[in-house]
């Protein structure tokens, strides 16, 4: 792995934030100013492809990346927010529903955070 590939992986594992390859490019050039966005593009895709970082996808969002603990999120279908949630480990559910081997999933829960619940409210939070 390059340095900036250990950089990045770092500055996903420790954040508790979804961040986008635009906030990690940030963050790198805290550490290395002569880095390049495209360094970063290519190092998450990598580090994505060996199963290192999770990709969360959101329709009309750019792309986030996680670390890879165990844990879903809930996504405002409003703002676009996303949170982590942990729930239960559905993994062997799933799996008993069908013949191929799961080697992962990726729950997104949809829902109206309470920011977007107020302003549709008037202010009131019902």
């Amino acid at each position: 792995m390059t340095k900036n590939g250990k950089y990045i992986l770092e500055i996903i594992n420790d954040s508790e934030d979804h961040l986008t390859a635009e906030h990690i490019f940030l963050r790198l050039k805290e550490k290395n100013e002569k880095a390049v966005l495209a360094t970063v593009y290519n190092n998450l895709a990598s580090l994505y492809e060996q199963g290192m970082i999770r990709k969360v996808s959101v329709e009309g969002q750019p792309d986030r990346y996680d670390r890879i603990k165990r844990h879903d999120h809930l996504v405002c279908r409003k703002c676009g927010k996303l949170s982590d949630i942990t729930l239960e480990d559905l993994s062997e559910k799933l799996q008993a529903q069908i013949d191929v081997p799961i080697l992962s999933y990726d729950l997104k829960i949809n829902y109206v955070c309470p920011e977007c619940l107020k302003k549709e409210n008037g202010g009131n939070n019902r």
